[in-house]
């Protein structure tokens, strides 16, 4: 029969995993999402997350609290008297009162092979380390960070020239049929339990704005990493001199190359950079507050001639 499931979820990402559980059969007694943001054109207008949105339009009552620290908000979460709760990038941490406020308890659907990645930022660490395979695996939750028993795995490969926003929409996808496939087999009493191995840990770090800037000392290999696990958001950049003054231009794709020369500076007219080992060629770039462009459209209109100095 079907189950009385509470889904906690927020960005896109989430989506997907809402929908395969309603059109299932299972019946969604509420969803639980991140409060709405400043947003709009101007920053000004409160906007709905993909979540918020998506469950309105199934007619699910939406429940926003900022978090479960509020006795009141953890008695409205058990007297759903859900049989399970399911949870897809939520944003928020839960406590054991919520952990353990279901029948059969949370399911979290976790875009890495855990134990490698646990944490907030696990598709774009995988492609900047370099890894050659992720996957969608979804864990029962316990007090810890990412270190419930795992019900299900879903291997997805990572291409070489592979970027975050293409992996998460591989996963995405991924994700909801795995989590579909698990509270199938949990409603039969046949979901599988294994845990963690205790070696192999790794944790992915929030990015943070620091770290985002192109360092060209590095490997070609390691700055097309960089490149392509911060593509498209929030975007790995450097700093060019347009028109007397240092702009910033992110750069969306790159390719790897075998030509060499001074670190940071432009082998030949076509966006070739030389890194500390070999060098990338840039593919797709954004000046500030313009237009993703290809290289040829985007030299058109900023030339970057060999010899120039990116920094």
């Amino acid at each position: 029969m079907p189950l009385r499931i509470i889904f906690m979820g927020t960005p896109e990402f989430s989506v997907p995993t809402l929908a395969a559980l309603a059109e299932a059969g299972h019946t969604i007694v509420a969803v639980y999402t991140q409060p709405p943001r400043p947003g709009g054109r101007r920053g000004l207008d409160l906007q709905k997350s993909p979540v918020h949105q998506a469950a309105e339009l199934l007619g699910i009552e939406v429940l926003t609290p900022v978090n479960f620290k509020d006795a009141a908000d953890r008695e409205t979460f058990r007297a759903f008297d859900a049989d399970v709760a399911v949870v897809v990038a939520y944003g928020l941490l839960l406590p054991e009162e919520i952990l353990n406020g279901t029948r059969l308890g949370c399911y979290n659907g976790h875009a890495s092979l855990l134990p490698r990645w646990r944490g907030a930022a696990p598709i774009q660490r995988a492609i900047m380390a370099g890894d050659h395979e992720t996957g969608m695996m979804v864990m029962k939750m316990d007090k810890g960070l990412d270190t419930g028993d795992v019900a299900l795995t879903k291997v997805v490969a990572i291409g070489n020239d592979m970027t975050a926003g293409e992996l998460h929409d591989r996963l995405m996808l991924a994700g909801a049929g795995l989590m579909k496939e698990a509270m199938e087999k949990l409603d039969g009493g046949d979901l599988p339990l294994t845990p963690q191995p205790e070696t192999g840990v790794l944790y992915a770090a929030k990015i943070s704005k620091a770290e985002t800037r192109i360092d060209f000392s590095k490997t070609a290999t390691e700055v097309h990493n960089h490149i392509r696990g911060l593509s498209p958001f929030p975007g790995a950049w450097f700093e060019l001199e347009i028109n007397g003054k240092p702009e910033r231009v992110k750069v969306l794709s790159s390719v790897v190359e075998t030509a060499g020369g001074e670190t940071g500076t432009a082998l030949f007219d076509d966006l070739t950079i030389a890194c500390g080992d070999g060098s990338v060629r840039l593919t797709r770039l954004q000046k500030a507050g313009g237009k993703v462009l290809g290289a040829e459209d985007f030299r058109r209109g900023t030339p970057i001639p060999a010899g120039t100095r990116l920094s």
